[in-house]
């Protein structure tokens, strides 16, 4: 399978020159933008969104847009209403989890469908397909102009109990963030929580969860591995998310303006896709400590591979369980929208 490294690279070299060559700056107008990031423990935040909004485009705008970005965990914000915000204008852009938001439009959900996806370049490919259905219901349901998509690191099951394949995830208690997560657990007889990412760690110690979903990296920097012992090497999800801005805020924004932030923004999404890829392969190592960890000290989890029996269990409960539930939830002209895009790509229908 090609990695998304590979697919974009081309592309990657394509919109360097934006970064070392801005257009000219004589009409872009002067403008400051309150924006929202994620997590401020995360890479995505203080590698990519904190830098692009508060050095990145002020520097290519000789100065004319600035930016002030405060991260969720700072806003004391769990990520669920950032959309909803940004529709009412609170910020003019965000940075947010698919995940969180999506359960008040079942359309969004098509882009990360638990388990549909199992490689980098397969879920851009998805999402890449999907887009102008995402673009779409940003518009008409939350009043944003959507930017881009991108990753976290692969969404593995992680558990404080010896699991070592999915049918052991039977009778768990396993934290969710996401309404797709959760038809995947219960497709294997689990019980899905949902726990917001700050309150995991607390609900593993105590037992309010067995298990949890995140990233593998998000899940070694906020020090899953010190309460987990076991977790399975199986991408239940990418994990995706998504930049996007107040439509009011775009629309009052001059051609040369707009052209200057999709360039920027189709920058920041290659660079973010193609990091997100390699930030999961150290994930593993910092994890089980075993390999090079640049983050600091391994922790000890073992990591199960998935295994023939497994790697069927889990598309037995994607057909059977994530896509049914997911076209019970959207409409007919949804998942017809989703059939012949995304799942063309990965060769899968829904609602059948």
């Amino acid at each position: 399978m090609v990695s998304v490294r590979k697919l974009l690279i081309a592309a990657t070299v394509g919109v360097a020159t934006v970064f070392a060559a801005p257009m000219a700056m004589a009409e872009i107008q002067k403008k400051k933008f309150k924006v929202v990031g994620t997590w401020h423990n995360l890479p995505p935040f203080y590698q990519f969104e904190k830098p692009f909004w508060e050095e990145q485009v002020t520097k290519l705008s000789g100065g004319k847009i600035t930016a002030t970005i405060n991260p969720i965990t700072e806003l004391g914000l769990k990520g669920f209403e950032v959309a909803r915000l940004l529709k009412l204008g609170v910020f003019d852009v965000a940075f947010a989890s698919y995940g969180y938001v999506a359960s008040e439009a079942p359309e969004i959900e098509g882009a990360d469908l638990s388990s549909v996806s199992n490689t980098f370049d397969e879920g851009y490919k998805v999402v890449k397909a999907y887009e102008p259905h995402i673009k779409e219901t940003f518009e008409k349901k939350y009043g944003l102009k959507y930017m881009f998509s991108y990753p976290f690191p692969s969404q593995m099951i992680f558990c404080s109990k010896p699991v070592t394949k999915l049918s052991d995830l039977a009778g768990k208690k396993v934290r969710v963030y996401a309404t797709t997560l959760g038809d995947f657990v219960e497709g294997l007889g689990g019980t899905s929580v949902t726990i917001s990412f700050a309150e995991v760690v607390p609900a593993l110690q105590r037992g309010v969860a067995d298990c949890g979903i995140t990233g593998t990296m998000p899940a070694y920097n906020a020090k899953w591995h010190e309460v987990i012992t076991h977790a399975m090497k199986i991408r239940v999800g990418m994990g995706m998310g998504f930049m996007a801005m107040n439509l009011k805020m775009w629309k009052s924004l001059n051609a040369d303006t707009q052209k200057f932030l999709l360039e920027q923004s189709a920058r920041l999404e290659k660079e973010m896709w193609i990091a997100s890829e390699k930030e999961d392969e150290e994930a593993i190592r910092c994890l089980t400590g075993k390999g090079e960890c640049s983050r600091g000290a391994g922790g000890s989890v073992v990591i199960t591979e998935a295994s023939a029996e497994d790697e069927a269990l889990r598309r037995k409960v994607l057909q059977e369980h994530v896509l049914k539930k997911w076209a019970a939830r959207c409409s007919k002209e949804c998942v017809k929208n989703w059939n012949a895009t995304a799942g063309k790509v990965v060769g899968l229908t829904a609602g059948k």
